[in-house]
């Protein structure tokens, strides 16, 4: 057994800790449970889990606010519940449902909500990034003072839209965060492998775009960071880049056995670096939780997702007319 760090000291109040632990926890027993479901063959298609990567995305929307935007990758249900949506209408989504937030026809990667701003889940390996600095584009034209948090993997970080995506940005000064959740291989390829320079957010300099490399295991550090990024974007000075170096634990998606590393190395990461259990012991030694406390929690979000899975088993499956709905849009 590796010995686990002791967290240092944080000015982070407790009800703060408390909100991102249970935020963080939300999603990984949701993954966890969809990954259930995808093995009772409820879940059909594709299905990528975010387990270990929590940290990410409840840190960014820990710095984000009201009306701004985020569009993400195929690897999307963590932000979806992070920015609010209902993990009842997600699940049902997740098994092709009438009750999910696509009516059932999005599937895991397609799901969509106007009303949290979150503009997906896309199939299309960066695909999203110039569609991240079109929202970006229309918030600087609405003088909204809006932004818009663009994520992609590192795989994603060698297409070369994600570049000419850059420029533009850059040329616009679009209010975009341009967040790369380096998760160390892409779909099975390690980053030393498939990239050129050590850091990909040095990348930004040939656009002059800023950015810097931020721990994602641990919340704090992506708050901090996400707040420096957004005040940047939200002063007109243009577009920032986030990498943020975290860790999947499972494989690319339910498919994958992920031979491509060792069960030593996932184990050593979980053991070490794990998010939640960083924000469980800067509880506990804070005094800012007990041993009980943190178990109600988890009872209280094992409850949350076992209603969810509940709810998508016994939402109806959609209707035959809705073939033919959704296809163009009302303009």
């Amino acid at each position: 057994m590796v010995a686990k760090k002791t967290p240092a000291k944080s000015n982070t109040s407790g009800e703060e800790l408390r909100q991102y632990y249970r935020d963080m926890l939300l999603i990984r027993r949701f993954e966890e449970k969809a990954g259930q479901l995808y093995g009772m063959g409820l879940i059909g298609g594709f299905c990528h889990l975010y387990i270990g990567q929590e940290a990410v995305v409840v840190g960014l929307e820990a710095a984000a606010e009201e009306g701004d935007k985020r569009i993400t990758s195929y690897r999307d249900h963590g932000h979806m519940l992070a920015c609010g949506m209902d993990p009842n209408g997600v699940m049902a989504e997740l098994t092709g449902r009438a009750g999910g937030y696509s009516k059932g026809k999005g599937g895991s990667m397609h799901m969509f909500s106007r009303e949290k701003h979150f503009y997906g889940g896309h199939g299309i390996v960066g695909a999203q990034v110039p569609l991240g600095a079109g929202l970006a584009f229309a918030d600087k034209y609405q003088e909204n003072g809006r932004v818009t948090f663009t994520y992609f993997g590192d795989g994603a970080a060698n297409q070369g839209q994600v570049y000419e995506t850059f420029n533009m940005a850059a040329l616009w000064k679009l209010p975009v965060i341009f967040v790369v959740e380096n998760n160390q291989y892409a779909m099975g390829t390690s980053q030393q492998r498939s990239t050129s320079s050590p850091d990909i957010y040095t990348r930004g300099a040939a656009f002059g775009i800023p950015g810097e490399a931020v721990d994602g295991m641990d919340v704090l550090a992506v708050k901090a960071a996400g707040e420096k990024a957004v005040a940047h974007c939200r002063a007109g000075k243009g577009p920032y880049i986030l990498e943020i170096k975290t860790y999947r634990y499972r494989g690319h998606s339910m498919s994958d056995p992920a031979k491509y590393r060792t069960r030593e190395e996932v184990q050593k990461v979980r053991e070490e670096k794990d998010a939640i259990e960083h924000v469980r012991e800067l509880l506990l030694q804070g005094k800012h939780a007990t041993e009980d406390d943190l178990k109600a929690i988890d009872r209280e979000i094992k409850e949350i997702v076992n209603a969810s899975a509940e709810f998508a088993k016994t939402s109806p499956e959609p209707d035959l007319s809705e073939l033919w709905t959704d296809i163009y849009a009302d303009a």
